[in-house]
């Protein structure tokens, strides 16, 4: 009986390990086809006349500069605008809130949130920003919108790097004294920045490769936004336009290569520091 016991445990040990291994070696079968397809269509368009020229004639031809500096634009201001919002949301979620109904009431809200489809976004931005507020097509508008799509990932994943650092550290601190802030700002903050900097470069990578909201909010005119309230066309939005017009396909394929390659290093950057962490903290 024991014998049979054991013979099924293995058999279906290994079932289950045969599986995990065919759905993993699909997921990377089909990112690397992706990749590779991308890169093959895109390699010859990666120059610096490429990366620094203006796009100019009927099918757009020539570079993606200022789709570029609009890229950076927007999901720099809306990082700017996020981060502090969603770091003290966490904060207070973590360390000052009485965990109950309510508490949790607000974390469902912002996995609810993290849910929303991000054209659902879009077009809140677009009734809410652009029309409600009256700030046009505009970075601004675009950078607020995003804020909403990435609030509630930065503020789980800040809240669960606070969680995550030792009890025994606070109790250090109180015994030396401290108050409960000195605590969180010295003690607790900076033990978890590592964590927390990993998450804020990983929201920064989704917001780089939005198309939903950006579209809807800033607009898709040709030009390097230098005001918060001037339109602009980021990179996502720029190859889609171009793909689904079928102008210019080799200057679609590269854009879609540079900007994986932009995410992908945002992508990296968050493994790396997170790589670094476990050093540590071993």
């Amino acid at each position: 009986m024991q014998t049979r016991e054991r013979m099924n445990k293995r058999v279906t040990n290994a079932i289950a390990l045969s599986v995990i291994w065919l759905a993993a070696i699909a997921t990377v079968a089909a990112l690397g086809t992706i990749l590779v397809y991308v890169f093959v269509n895109g390699i010859g368009q990666i120059t610096p006349s490429f990366i620094f020229t203006w796009p100019h004639g009927v099918n757009m031809e020539g570079g993606i500069w200022p789709t570029i500096q609009a890229t950076i634009y927007v999901t720099g201001l809306s990082m700017l605008i996020t981060t502090p919002i969603a770091v003290l949301a966490a904060v207070y979620l973590a360390e000052y809130a009485v965990q109950g109904r309510l508490v949790s009431t607000i974390r469902f809200a912002a996995d609810s949130l993290a849910s929303v489809p991000s054209i659902v976004m879009g077009l809140f931005g677009l009734a809410a920003f652009v029309e409600g507020m009256g700030m046009r097509l505009s970075v601004l508008a675009a950078a607020l919108a995003l804020s909403f799509l990435l609030l509630p990932i930065i503020v789980r994943t800040t809240e669960e790097s606070i969680r995550a650092v030792p009890k025994y550290i606070r109790w250090g601190s109180y015994g030396l004294g401290a108050s409960k802030w000195q605590t969180v700002s010295r003690i607790v903050l900076p033990s978890a920045m590592p964590r927390i900097t990993t998450g804020v470069i990983l929201a920064a990578g989704r917001a780089m490769g939005e198309t939903a909201v950006v579209i809807y909010t800033m607009g898709t005119m040709i030009n390097a936004p230098v005001s918060p309230l001037d339109p602009g066309r980021t990179m996502p939005v720029h190859l889609m336009l171009m793909a689904q017009e079928g102008i210019n396909m080799p200057g679609a394929y590269g854009t879609a290569l540079l900007l994986v390659l932009m995410v992908l290093g945002f992508n990296l950057t968050a493994r790396y520091i997170g790589r670094r962490n476990r050093r540590m903290q071993g």
